[in-house]
């Protein structure tokens, strides 16, 4: 008879801990786009005026780590979107209308 409400708190304490997990994975994608903007400024103000020429156009010599730095940035806001997309599949109703 008390195994009928094992399940039940069970479902609270999964709940509770994906609440928390979120949260946790809220707070590292945001000081993870803080430091991707620390990096970027740096490389903004460290780096040279120089050009370099790519297909035979001048290209100014700190726009090509912005860019990977830039690249890194989408990458982690499209993990961030798929995890949030993981966790509303899991507890969600499962059915999908694509």
């Amino acid at each position: 008879m008390s195994d009928d409400s094992q399940p039940d708190a069970r479902r609270g304490l999964e709940g509770a801990i994906s609440d928390s997990a979120g949260a946790d994975l809220e707070r590292r994608f945001r000081i993870a786009l803080g430091l991707y903007a620390v990096l970027g400024l740096l490389v903004w103000f460290t780096m040279g005026e120089g050009t370099i020429h790519v297909y035979a156009r001048p290209v100014q010599a700190r726009l090509l780590p912005l860019i990977v730095i830039g690249g890194l940035a989408l990458r982690t806001v499209i993990a961030r979107q798929a995890e949030k997309i993981r966790r509303q599949g899991g507890s969600g109703s499962g059915s999908s209308s694509l």
